[in-house]
């Protein structure tokens, strides 16, 4: 029942990448608690640079969510979601609608809170963070994206001239079938 840390892991990771308007879940998996009954509070920090961190969305040893700081607008409350899964060991944090301001360093800060003495006391604490790469629509006119559609169209138009020989070798083999049947047609009535 007893552990030395709290374990925290969040996948996917260490780096993702989304286009621009998708939506993006990153979940948080904590196990190795020091006692089954203890809490946990788990927050989401942003870090758009490794000097600042934002504090985005909490989720209380209770379970309710709270939104911090510029993210306590009703824009970023429909765009984030919090939400608990497994008995508690996993959280998915859902961000809607990507946008390039949201690139960045995403860390999952947890808690481990339980009771000592009748007041809440602090046990452990674990962190695991993950990159978001926000890819911009008008980033498909880069050089690295021609090169990546040239090449599968390549493989688009390699697939239709295979599909156009295979055709034509069939109407060949059918071409080439009937007129073997109407020579042995021809060649029974001139006998008779």
């Amino acid at each position: 029942d007893v552990c030395e840390a709290l374990n925290v892991t969040v996948s996917p990771g260490p780096t993702v990448e989304y286009f621009e308007g998708d939506n993006a879940t990153l979940y948080c998996h904590i196990s190795q608690k020091r006692k089954t009954d203890n809490l946990l509070a788990v927050r989401w920090v942003f870090a758009a640079s490794p000097t600042q961190e934002h504090l985005m969305i909490k989720m209380t040893k209770f379970g309710s969510v709270q939104y911090n700081g510029n993210y306590t607008h009703h824009f970023h409350k429909q765009r984030l979601h919090l939400l608990k899964e497994k008995h508690g060991s996993m959280y998915k944090f859902l961000i809607l609608s990507l946008q390039q301001t949201d690139q960045g360093r995403y860390i999952c800060k947890v808690q481990e809170i339980g009771k000592h003495r009748h007041k809440w006391t602090a046990w452990s604490n674990g962190t695991a963070a993950t990159e978001i790469r926000v890819i911009s629509s008008k980033s498909s006119d880069q050089p690295v994206f021609k090169k990546k559609h040239e090449a599968w169209k390549f493989f688009e138009d390699l697939y239709v001239y295979a599909v156009f020989v295979c055709s034509i070798g069939i109407i060949s083999v059918l071409l080439f079938t009937l007129v073997i049947l109407c020579q042995s047609l021809l060649n029974k009535r001139r006998s008779t």
